[in-house]
C-alpha cells in the first residue's frame, strides 16, 4: 500500500472532568505516527466552544451558518483534515453530547471523508457509541471504517502512567484499523478532487 500521508484528525469525544479520553488518543495518535500514513492532528473538544443550541439553518444546507467565534479553530482543523479517528466513551449506551454537537454544527467537514472508532468504557468498550455514531456519519455521507479498537474496562488495561500493560492486541487491532482508514482516506479525496 501506498504511503502517502493523509491528514488525519484525532477527535477526543468526551469533555467530561477527569476524563480518560486523552489518554486514549495520545495511544491512537502514536499509533497513527507509526504508521507513516498520516499527519496527526489531535483535536480535543474541550478547547472548543460548542454550544447546543444549533443554527436556524442546517450545516447541510448552509455549509458556514455562523458559527461561535471560539469555535473557529475547530471548524479549520475539520475542514483541513481528509480522515478522522473518533476517540469516545459510552454515555448512557451513546457517546457524549459535546461530541453530537461538534457533528451536528458541520457538515461538509465530514462529508465524503473516512472515519476510524476508538472506544473505551466499563464492560461494552465504546461499542455502543461507536455503533451509533456509524448511523450518524452515515447520514453525512461519511465512510466508516469496519475495523475498530476497543478497550472495555480501560482502567485495568493503562497503568498509572497512561501505558498499556499488554500493548501488542490494540496495537494490531489500530494498524487494521489505520490501514483501512488510510485506503479510503486516499480514494475519497481521490474521489473529492475529481468531483
Amino acid at each position: 500500500m501506498s504511503q502517502e500521508r493523509i491528514e488525519l484528525a484525532v477527535v477526543v469525544g468526551s469533555v467530561r472532568q477527569e476524563r480518560f479520553g486523552p489518554v486514549v488518543a495520545r495511544w491512537i495518535a502514536d499509533q497513527a505516527a507509526r504508521h507513516g500514513g498520516f499527519e496527526v492532528d489531535v483535536i480535543d473538544l474541550a478547547d472548543a466552544e460548542l454550544p447546543l443550541e444549533l443554527p436556524a439553518v442546517p450545516p447541510a444546507m448552509d455549509p458556514n451558518p455562523p458559527r461561535p467565534s471560539g469555535m473557529a479553530d475547530l471548524t479549520r482543523r475539520l475542514d483541513a483534515a481528509d480522515a478522522f479517528v473518533v476517540v469516545t466513551p459510552d454515555y448512557n449506551r451513546s457517546f457524549p453530547a459535546a461530541l453530537k454537537a461538534a457533528i451536528d454544527w458541520h457538515f461538509t467537514q465530514w462529508d465524503g471523508k473516512a472515519i476510524g472508532f476508538v472506544g473505551y468504557s466499563g464492560a461494552s468498550g465504546g461499542l455502543l457509541a461507536i455503533e451509533a455514531l456509524r448511523q450518524v456519519f452515515s447520514e453525512l455521507n461519511a465512510h466508516t471504517v469496519r475495523n475498530y479498537v476497543s478497550f472495555p474496562r480501560y482502567y485495568l488495561l493503562f497503568d498509572e502512567r497512561g501505558e498499556l500493560r499488554e500493548p501488542d492486541e490494540p496495537a494490531g487491532a489500530a494498524k487494521a484499523m489505520l490501514d483501512q482508514l488510510h485506503w479510503w482516506a486516499r480514494a475519497l479525496t481521490e474521489a473529492r478532487v475529481a468531483a
